[in-house]
C-alpha cells in the first residue's frame, strides 16, 4: 500500500519482529492485534484510497468478523420487536406488534426492577432469565439437571471466559500457569491468555483429517509443557472457530477422560452450537457428554461451558451478551467467581435477547410462522448453500484445500503460496498469508483474516472468512476471490 492513510504493513511488520518461544503466545497476540488493526481500516477504506488507483469494485466486502449482520444477514424480527417493545413500552399500545411479542415484552419488563430496562439487576443476571436459560440447557441436554445458581450472564461469552481464566491463572506463580489451546484457535482467547500472563500450550488439530483432535497430540502438548509451565486447564472450541469442525460424542468423551486423568479444568467454548450443517454431524454439549459418562467423573470433572446470543443464527454481536454454566466447582470458588462477575453485569437488553434465544416462538404463537420460515428454513438453507458453494469453488483451485465444513461460521482453507509470493512477503516484513489478504483487499475489495492470526503449523498458510452471509454476497465474494487468485498466482509463478 502506498497511500499513507492506509499504511497497514507498518503495523504488521512489528508483529513479525517479535520472538516466538515454544510455548509463548506473545507473538501471536501481537499479530492478532495487528490484523485487527488491518480489519478496522478495511471497514472504511474506499477503492480510490488504495494505492491512489480506482479499482473495479465499489465497496469493500468485510467477512473477516463472525458478524452476520455486518455481512448483510437481517436480524430476526421477533428478537428486535421484543427488544423495541421493552425499550419503548408505548409501542405496545398500538396494533403493529403481534400479541405474543407484547406478552413477552410485558413479562420481561415485569422481571426488571421498576419495570424498566434502565434499572440495575442482580450480579448473575435477572433471576427469571437465569431460570429460562437453565430450562433451555435441560431441554438441550436431554434432561440432565441444570441449576440457575450455576449460571452467570455476562457482557459477552469472551468476557465470561476471561473471568474464569482469572480464577485459574496465577500470574505470580513459578512456573507460570499453562492452558492447553487448540491450533488453530479463536484469536481473542490468545490475547486474554497473554494479558493474564498465562502460557498457551498448543495442541494441533489434524487438518488432513477434517481438523480432528487426537489424544496422542493432547499428550504430546502436555509433555511439552514440562519444565516450562504448570498446565491447569484444557480449552476446547466446538463447533470450531476458525476451522469448521464439529466434535463427535466419542471425541468429547475421550477429552473428558483425558482431563479427568490429568486433573485439568475443562473450558468448553460452545457459542456456535446452533450452527451445525454437516449431514452426519450433531452438536453434543460437553456437559451432556460428561453426564452420560456417569460417576465418578460426572461428579468430579470441573467444567465451564460458554454460549452467547452474539454468534450463530441470532448474530446479535452488538448486544454483547452471553453466559457461562459452571459444573462441579467448589462453593468457595463459586463465591470468588460471583465477586468477579459483580464488576460488570450484562446490560438488560442483552439479557432479554438471551431469553428470546432460549425461548423462541412456539407452534400456535402468532409470530411462529415467520420465525419458523426465517430461523429454521431460510437461514439454514442459505448457510447450507454457502457451504456447498465455498467447498465447490475453493477446492476447484489447484492451490487451495478446504476441509469439509461441518459447523461454525467460518471457512478456513489452506492456500499453497508460490515461493516468489512468500519471498515478497518476507521482503515487506509480512507473514505470507497476511500479504495475500492485504493484496486481496487492495485488488478485489474483499477483507479476509490471515491464518497467522489463529496459529497454524509451520510452513502452512490459511485464510479465514465468515460464511454467514446472504447467498448473493457469498457469490460475489467467490467471484472476486477467483479472479484475484488467478492473477495473484500468475504474478508470482
Amino acid at each position: 500500500f502506498h497511500n499513507s492513510e492506509c499504511n497497514f504493513s507498518s503495523i504488521v511488520v512489528k508483529a513479525g519482529q517479535i520472538s516466538n518461544p515454544l510455548l509463548n503466545c506473545s507473538k501471536m497476540a501481537y499479530t492478532v492485534q495487528a490484523n485487527i488493526a488491518m480489519r478496522d481500516v478495511g471497514t472504511w477504506v474506499l477503492p480510490q484510497h488504495l494505492s491512489g488507483v480506482r479499482k473495479s469494485y465499489r465497496e469493500v466486502i468485510d467477512v473477516s468478523w463472525g458478524d452476520p449482520h455486518r455481512a448483510g444477514v437481517k436480524p430476526l424480527s421477533f428478537v428486535r420487536q421484543v427488544l423495541a417493545a421493552c425499550l419503548y413500552p408505548e409501542l405496545m399500545d398500538g396494533d403493529k406488534l403481534m400479541v405474543d411479542v407484547k406478552q413477552r415484552a410485558q413479562r420481561l419488563l415485569g422481571t426488571c426492577a421498576g419495570g424498566s430496562v434502565g434499572s440495575y439487576c442482580a450480579t448473575a443476571g435477572i433471576p427469571q432469565i437465569l431460570q429460562s436459560i437453565s430450562q433451555y440447557i435441560m431441554r438441550r441436554d436431554g434432561g440432565v439437571p441444570c441449576h440457575p445458581e450455576n449460571i452467570y450472564i455476562s457482557p459477552g461469552s469472551q468476557w465470561a471466559l476471561t473471568n474464569i481464566l482469572k480464577v485459574l491463572v496465577n500470574s505470580e506463580a513459578s512456573p507460570r500457569t499453562g492452558v492447553l489451546i487448540p491450533v488453530p484457535c479463536h484469536s481473542t482467547t490468545i490475547i486474554s491468555l497473554t494479558t493474564l500472563g498465562a502460557v498457551a500450550v498448543p495442541y494441533y488439530l489434524r487438518e488432513e483429517r477434517g481438523w480432528a483432535l487426537e489424544m496422542e497430540e493432547l499428550q504430546r502438548a502436555l509433555d511439552s509443557a514440562k519444565g516450562v509451565c504448570n498446565p491447569v486447564a484444557l480449552y476446547m472450541i466446538n463447533p470450531g472457530n476458525p476451522a469448521g469442525y464439529v466434535q463427535s460424542r466419542k471425541s468429547i468423551q475421550e477429552v473428558i477422560r483425558f482431563a479427568a486423568e490429568k486433573k485439568l479444568f475443562l473450558l468448553a467454548d460452545e457459542v456456535y452450537q446452533d450452527c451445525v450443517y454437516g449431514k452426519e454431524s450433531e452438536f453434543v454439549s460437553y456437559k451432556r457428554a460428561l453426564a452420560e459418562i456417569g460417576a465418578p467423573l460426572s461428579d468430579s470433572v470441573e467444567l465451564a461451558s460458554f454460549h452467547t446470543a452474539s454468534k450463530g443464527l441470532m448474530g446479535e454481536c452488538g448486544l454483547r451478551t452471553g453466559y457461562v454454566e459452571l459444573v462441579n466447582l467448589d462453593p468457595a470458588v463459586m463465591k470468588h467467581i460471583n465477586n468477579l462477575f459483580s464488576t460488570n453485569s450484562c446490560p438488560i437488553l442483552g439479557q432479554i435477547a438471551l431469553d428470546v434465544m432460549v425461548n423462541p416462538p412456539q407452534p400456535g404463537d402468532p409470530s411462529y410462522p415467520l420465525y419458523l420460515k426465517v430461523r429454521h428454513f431460510y437461514l439454514p438453507a442459505s448457510l447450507a448453500q454457502n457451504v456447498r458453494r465455498v467447498e465447490e469453488v475453493i477446492n476447484s483451485f489447484p492451490d487451495f484445500s478446504c476441509q469439509p465444513l461441518e459447523g461454525g461460521a467460518f471457512a478456513f482453507p489452506r492456500v499453497f503460496l508460490p515461493p516468489k509470493a512468500i519471498e515478497r512477503a518476507k521482503e515487506a516484513g509480512l507473514q505470507p498469508d497476511t500479504f495475500y489478504c492485504l493484496r486481496l483487499l487492495e485488488e478485489a475489495g474483499v477483507l479476509f483474516s490471515p491464518g497467522t492470526e489463529y496459529g497454524q503449523k509451520e510452513g502452512t498458510y490459511h485464510i479465514r472468512f465468515c460464511i454467514m452471509t446472504p447467498t448473493d454476497t457469498m457469490e460475489e465474494i467467490l467471484r472476486r476471490l477467483s479472479a484475484f487468485h488467478e492473477q495473484f498466482m500468475k504474478e508470482f509463478s
